[in-house]
């Protein structure tokens, strides 16, 4: 007597496809990083002219044809990074949004005159080295193969329940938090920009196996109701968190909104893609902790970025430290010496 089974399907990523992925989200980076300046230097602009600041409502950036231009910016880099998705896994995609922080400390301090010191310059490398460490350890399968998986794992109850959260947090924080503590604490907004970003992440995700399972010719998925249940996800989830980043970055300072929103949007994709995609039912422990360990690499470089960026710390300080003891005392004592003469001769 013979018994049919459903096998469970793991998709393999092919080395072309994992690299065509890694490129196109490391070039989203850069594009999305850049955006974050022009059009904070848009805002700046609005402010000095004295129009309604987009925190407390107001919508003149509208009008500034330099808001555009990084809005244009970060449009190309979300194409490039939901073709990534298309690719390679999402653990993978959104953790390297990092290297847009990287872009915009670069640029925050030749065009917006904030300081990148030794610590940040430091943070910076540990950046490059949190990404590598990702990309080497990233899951290279998932068990997701068509729009067909997708839809039974969308059905999860998991997945429901993280989707119901997501709509909790955002309706408070669009009708209670926001208004009563978001010009008092970042995380209030950026909470909510995440949130729904995970979500367009998902939904991107989705667009782009429908995209590549068409033009693979495996099945024609525009034909399929979910794959315009997607693209409406996308689009909406989109307008909200450019409002909300807007509210952000008016009210708070870049090197402050750059940072927290990373940790906030890479922490929930990648508890999202677990729940949806369980990308990492692939990985061995090795893999796990080299992942985990990456992150959190990540996370302090974008800590030293940023926290300690308004400290005055060079290279020459960090030789002072380093100098023998007997030498400093040596120079302090002869420093005494100078000023208690030179207050004599007075």
């Amino acid at each position: 007597m013979e018994t049919n089974t459903t096998p469970n399907v793991t998709y393999k990523y092919t080395k072309t496809d994992f690299y065509i992925g890694l490129g196109l989200a490391v070039s989203s980076t850069v594009f999305i990083g850049a955006s974050f300046i022009i059009k904070k230097v848009a805002l700046i602009r609005l402010n000095h002219i004295g129009s309604v600041r987009a925190g407390l409502g107001g919508f003149g950036y509208l009008k500034e044809w330099i808001w555009w231009l990084g809005f244009l910016m970060m449009g190309v880099g979300e194409l490039a990074n939901f073709a990534a998705y298309a690719f390679a896994p999402a653990s993978l995609v959104t953790p390297l949004g990092a290297l847009s922080v990287l872009v915009s400390a670069v640029l925050a301090s030749r065009y917006l005159n904030e300081r990148l010191n030794l610590l940040g310059k430091i943070g910076c490398l540990l950046c490059i080295l949190g990404s590598t460490v990702i990309v080497i350890h990233s899951p290279k399968e998932e068990k997701v193969e068509s729009l067909k998986d997708l839809l039974e794992k969308i059905q999860d109850s998991a997945f429901i329940l993280y989707v119901l959260f997501v709509l909790v947090c955002s309706l408070s924080v669009a009708l209670y938090f926001g208004p009563k503590y978001g010009s008092q604490n970042v995380v209030v907004y950026i909470i909510m920009c995440s949130a729904i970003g995970s979500l367009t992440v998902m939904s991107c995700k989705g667009l782009g196996l429908a995209l590549k399972e068409t033009i693979t010719g495996r099945s024609d998925d525009f034909q399929n109701w979910l794959t315009y249940a997607f693209f409406i996800t996308v689009i909406i989830c989109i307008f909200i968190q450019m409002n909300y980043l807007n509210k952000a970055l008016d009210l708070f300072n870049t090197s402050i909104v750059t940072p927290v929103y990373y940790v906030f949007f890479t922490t929930l994709v990648i508890i999202a893609s677990a729940i949806l995609f369980k990308e990492w039912l692939t990985l061995n422990t090795q893999d796990i902790l080299g992942n985990i360990c990456g992150f959190f690499t990540v996370i302090i470089a974008i800590f030293l970025l940023h926290a300690f960026k308004d400290m005055d710390i060079s290279l020459s300080d960090l030789k002072g430290i380093l100098n023998p003891k007997h030498e400093k005392l040596w120079r302090n004592g002869r420093n005494e010496n100078y000023e208690s003469l030179l207050s004599r001769s007075i």
